[in-house]
């Protein structure tokens, strides 16, 4: 276990990808609960490396969704439609995983969905780079589907009461609105955190990471290099 700054967090994990060789471009999963911080982690890492002249993908679960109508077909606040019915992994594989995996062509889309207008996105296929960095990230990445599609796995690991917490600050800041965020709690208790519970029983994903982030404390952050990974230790 090591603890530093959030710069030498960055400054690690940006080492840890430097460690791994691979014949295609490098794939890393920033998996992790919901508000945990993984999008702010990867956007900030994506700054480090590019500044390192590493090419540099980014993209995340959320332009992999299927429909609302398909997603919440079991309710609104079901954890088994959150965890099984959410997230289209077929086609995250066929567009952008694979290809930039072994033997693919590095021809990638980075999204088949769009949030905002709830249908399906088709933005031009790109050409990635062979020594190029994918950035993923996103909820339930280590899951028996998607797990050995990683070149590379972070867990980025937050206590589960204060993802609500955060939860609720950010819809407040955003919305202002008590009755926004009494939904937003709800759909934490009753869906996002469930759900998350389900991933953790099935899934085991922290025995699969390569390294953990502890990220409760946002500028005092703690990580640890799992044994079975075959980083170099940093």
């Amino acid at each position: 276990m090591d603890q530093g700054t959030r710069g030498e967090l960055i400054s690690r994990l940006a080492e840890a990808i430097g460690s791994v060789t691979a014949a295609h471009p490098l794939r890393v999963a920033i998996d992790g609960p919901p508000a945990a911080g993984k999008t702010t982690l990867a956007d900030e890492l994506a700054v480090v490396l590019r500044a390192q002249d590493r090419d540099v993908i980014r993209a995340t679960i959320d332009d992999f969704l299927f429909p609302r109508a398909q997603r919440y077909r079991r309710g609104q606040y079901s954890a088994e439609g959150c965890y099984f019915d959410a997230h289209d992994h077929v086609a995250l594989c066929r567009v952008l995983l694979d290809p930039l995996g072994p033997g693919g062509d590095r021809r990638f889309q980075h999204a088949v969905y769009d949030r905002d207008t709830d249908t399906p996105s088709s933005p031009p296929a790109t050409t990635a780079l062979a020594d190029a960095v994918l950035l993923f990230d996103g909820v339930f990445l280590l899951r028996p589907e998607l797990i050995d599609r990683w070149d590379l796995r972070i867990f980025v690991s937050v206590p589960f009461e204060q993802t609500v917490d955060r939860a609720r600050d950010r819809g407040t800041a955003l919305a202002g609105s008590t009755a926004d965020t009494a939904d937003i709690e709800r759909s934490w208790r009753n869906r996002y955190i469930p759900s998350q519970q389900l991933y953790f029983a099935t899934a085991r994903p922290t025995e699969h990471a390569d390294i953990i982030v502890y990220n409760d404390q946002l500028q005092r952050p703690t990580w640890e290099v799992r044994p079975h990974s075959s980083i170099h230790r940093i």
